[in-house]
């Protein structure tokens, strides 16, 4: 492992190779002050200086070391009017106590003051008082990233992604599909649950394609917001328009859910055409959906191949070490303190997706400032019972291994054994498809619980079994047998 001065000294010169002048201007008032576990700490001359780094240089500073090191990178700041050994050895980057809005539009009244926010949002920019005459190229103020994209969450960056064995090839695409390190691919068709992170991904790549080229031209929406759009175009006549807006006005589409383009049969047409002009272009297109290509119902086989031109990555359930990871994660941008014990015992009863771990963790936050009351472990193992009840002693893994094996009248530890017998061997999958389905668990976690078995095998196995389950009679009845004596246990 590269010490934390070469990492930080590699994804410096990493990132000031994209914009030297702004860069040097900038982290004069930015000063190192170490990379431990992961947690980056730096220190900054005022406020001003803070924010600009942290919306315009720190994602491309995070994911360089991530990239390297496949930690998930926090930043601790501290602001100090005094630095002693800041990044860049020249004069202090513009102050946020030194400032004036130039170039204002006549329609703009004056202002005696204008906020960070204000200014970025105008079409004013926010310079340094100092002498126009003597002010270099160098010196100035970044111009200001392009318009806002619509309906996107600002939280939802590759900074504040978790990054574990889930979901780390859909992680690394995403991050190659943003211009960063990697083989691009095109499409990028990135699959999975609800709530396992696959729409924040397609959030970073576009603040990353943003913060490194302002002028591309984004679009993100839902495949619901393209239909109505198209049939909106259809309605008012306006279909050139909308297919200029597709075809020849875009540099990156980004589109969720594009399961729900299904049985749309002239919006799949649109979306067809639209897709072949942007991949001839070599346009960048992400896509999400909730199950792979192949497994798309009533959508046409031409687009499901054009899915699959790219790279299909899937992201699955968040095993437990990911999952402690992302409670620590939302706990700290949320600032809200918790034991590790706390942290590990949330992890453990919430096991379907991130989006069901962060809301639990909102709904105890609320309730203990609400109460007045810390969130200890009896606190939070009380709350999340009275939430969310019997699933808290849901059937564990063994529960599920002792049904089965008593069902195919097998020994305890024959499903944990290296015996490939047809009967053991397909005990086994099915034990491993119904703790899938009924407990959320991940593949690695499952692979760890039968016999330390290497994750694909696991997911070879589930997927056998959904397909018997849905073919074959027989291997349905047995499902539905245990299943009901699971239920019966709970």
């Amino acid at each position: 492992m590269e010490s934390q001065a070469t990492l930080w000294n590699e994804a410096v010169a990493f990132t000031r190779d994209r914009s030297p002048g702004s860069f040097d201007q900038w982290f004069a008032g930015v000063q190192f002050d170490g990379l431990l576990d992961g947690v980056l700490s730096l220190r900054a001359r005022d406020e001003f200086v803070r924010e600009w780094v942290d919306d315009y240089f720190l994602p491309t500073l995070t994911d360089h070391i991530r990239g390297q090191t496949g930690w998930s990178i926090q930043v601790a700041w501290t602001v100090d009017s005094a630095l002693d050994r800041p990044v860049i050895d020249q004069p202090s980057p513009p102050s946020i106590r030194a400032r004036l809005p130039i170039a204002r539009s006549s329609s703009v009244p004056p202002k005696s003051e204008t906020s960070l926010s204000d200014a970025m949002n105008s079409d004013e920019r926010v310079l340094p008082i100092e002498s126009t005459r003597e002010r270099s190229p160098s010196a100035r103020v970044p111009a200001a990233a392009g318009p806002p994209i619509e309906g996107l969450n600002p939280k939802y960056t590759f900074a504040n992604f978790v990054i574990g064995p889930s979901n780390q090839l859909a992680h690394a695409a995403s991050i190659a599909a943003a211009g960063g390190a990697g083989r691009r691919h095109n499409p990028l068709f990135i699959c999975g649950g609800t709530g396992l992170g696959k729409t924040h991904l397609v959030h970073a790549v576009a603040y990353k394609v943003r913060q490194e080229r302002p002028t591309a031209r984004i679009l993100y929406l839902s495949a619901e917001k393209f239909i109505n759009e198209f049939v909106e175009s259809l309605k008012d006549q306006k279909m050139n328009e909308f297919r200029a807006r597709y075809r020849d006005r875009c540099d990156l589409l980004l589109v969720d859910d594009i399961q729900f383009l299904a049985n749309k049969t002239q919006t799949q047409e649109e979306f067809f055409h639209a897709f072949n002009a942007l991949h001839q272009a070599d346009k960048q297109i992400v896509v999400t959906s909730d199950k792979y290509p192949q497994q798309l119902e009533r959508m046409e086989e031409r687009l499901v191949s054009r899915f699959t031109w790219g790279l299909v990555a899937d992201i699955q359930a968040p095993e437990l070490e990911t999952r402690v990871a992302i409670v620590r994660k939302k706990a700290q941008l949320e600032q809200i303190e918790l034991a590790d014990e706390v942290l590990l015992y949330i992890a453990q009863v919430v096991r379907s997706n991130v989006r069901e771990l962060e809301g639990t963790l909102i709904r105890l936050a609320a309730k203990a400032s609400l109460l007045g009351s810390p969130i200890d472990l009896e606190f939070a193992r009380n709350e999340i019972t009275a939430v969310i009840g019997t699933r808290v002693n849901e059937a564990s893994v063994g529960d599920v291994q002792r049904v089965v094996c008593h069902h195919f009248k097998l020994r305890s530890g024959d499903l944990l054994s290296k015996d490939r017998h047809k009967s053991i061997a397909f005990a086994r999958h099915v034990a491993m498809y119904l703790c899938k389905q009924r407990l959320k668990c991940s593949f690695p976690e499952l692979g760890r619980a039968f016999g330390n078995r290497d994750h694909t095998t696991v997911m070879s196995a589930v997927r056998k079994v959904e397909h018997l389950r849905a073919n074959d009679g027989e291997v349905r009845a047995h499902i539905e047998t245990i299943e009901r004596k699971l239920g019966n246990e709970g």
